[in-house]
């Protein structure tokens, strides 16, 4: 037998969000001013409260294996924590921390799916969904929402693509790249679908703390006895306690299946960093004023953007309602060119304003619109104002 590559890893594509932050740190490193709308963590640095509980941790000798599942003094604050914010009460044992939320993510599909169990993906999603569908042996199925809606999919439409193949469903609310919030009635109906036709609701609520203009975060396992037990809510502390580098996840769901995941990840990757345990431990703790003042930013981030964005001709976006991405349907220039090249898709118009303009935005292709380039506001303002300039000088050159 030739050796190689199994075919499970050529199937996978490479993170476009992570290939367009690489370029542009490599063009930053040839000395070009890049300005990066690409990647999705808070620039804010970890509030030094956290730091210091790090710091503790080591001069503890914090140091050792922890249970797999999770330490129970971060079980215990993140049982808290989902009483607290969420009305969900959960024991310890429905509770397991990873190494972030993405491993979650992936270890409850391994934990779930069978080789051509079906999971219904609303889109425009986040582009490691249907990767790591696949990889756990699944088959995504992406049932398009339509911006003129605020890309939420109809319950109805959703139902047309259930089969007796149907194992899950992702929900991500507030949405990576969207920034649509899904009401406490859009999420009742898919609740009312997963009961009805027996399949697991995978919530994704990562981005929970940032919901703008008076909205409220909803997790559709609290709307009833029965979507609880058919639903694995996933989280973390990443972007609300800006920790992305120190990969804390955790999930919380039905018994069996937080025990199934705790297996899988014994002989994966076992317990998450020890250190970073204590930390997150010690950040759900306090974490309010740095919340608020992250948010407040946020907001005048969003606005600014959104201001800068909508005065371009010929570009159009919508005001998102969370999260600190934002939509912008380009396809208006798709047909022109630029220095030559012309732009046929996403993918066309994010090279070229790198290229040209030194300006980093994800072609949405990837996320199920091709219509569209996604930006993240999670930079200072005034990178924004020098950024969004860039595009409209980039929109004007285009003929």
């Amino acid at each position: 037998m030739p050796l190689g590559v199994s075919q499970k890893c050529k199937n996978i594509q490479p993170s476009v969000t992570l290939a367009i932050d690489s370029r542009a740190k490599q063009l930053r490193a040839m000395g070009l001013d890049v300005i990066g709308f690409g990647a999705g963590e808070p620039d804010f640095d970890t509030p030094k409260y956290i730091k210091d509980a790090a710091k503790d941790a080591l001069d503890a000798g914090l140091t050792k294996y922890t249970p797999v599942a999770g330490t129970v003094e971060l079980k215990t604050e993140i049982q808290a924590k989902l009483l607290r914010d969420n009305n969900l009460d959960y024991e310890l044992t429905d509770i397991v921390v990873s190494t972030g939320a993405k491993q979650c993510l992936f270890n409850a599909l391994s934990a779930i799916l069978d080789p051509g169990d079906e999971v219904l993906l609303p889109a425009p999603c986040w582009v490691s969904y249907p990767e790591m569908v696949a990889m756990a042996g699944g088959v995504p199925v992406m049932v398009n929402g339509e911006a003129e809606n605020g890309y939420v999919v109809p319950a109805e439409e959703l139902e047309k693509h259930i089969t007796p193949r149907t194992k899950a469903l992702i929900i991500n609310s507030p949405n990576n790249p969207t920034g649509l919030v899904l009401s406490q009635d859009m999420l009742k109906q898919y609740a009312d679908l997963a009961v009805k036709h027996e399949f697991y609701v995978i919530s994704d609520e990562i981005y929970e703390k940032l919901i703008y203009d008076g909205g409220r975060h909803v997790s559709i396992a609290s709307l009833g006895d029965e979507i609880k037990a058919q639903t694995i809510v996933i989280n973390g502390v990443s972007k609300s306690y800006a920790m992305t580098g120190w990969r804390i996840g955790y999930a919380a769901g039905p018994k069996n299946i937080i025990r199934a995941m705790t297996s899988f990840q014994s002989h994966t990757t076992s317990n998450a960093n020890s250190i970073a345990q204590h930390a997150a431990a010690v950040a759900l703790t306090n974490g309010e004023r740095f919340m608020h003042e992250s948010f407040m930013e946020f907001t005048a981030r969003r606005n600014l953007m959104y201001d800068m964005l909508s005065s371009i001709p010929g570009l159009k976006c919508r005001l998102p309602q969370g999260a600190f991405y934002m939509m912008l349907d380009v396809s208006a220039l798709f047909g022109k060119s630029v220095n030559g090249k012309v732009i046929t898709g996403s993918d066309d118009f994010a090279g070229a304003l790198l290229e040209s303009k030194m300006v980093a935005v994800v072609p949405a292709r990837a996320f199920g619109d091709d219509r569209c380039v996604r930006l993240s506001y999670a930079t200072t303002r005034e990178k924004i104002i020098v950024g969004v300039g860039r595009i409209a000088e980039f929109v004007q050159e285009c003929e």
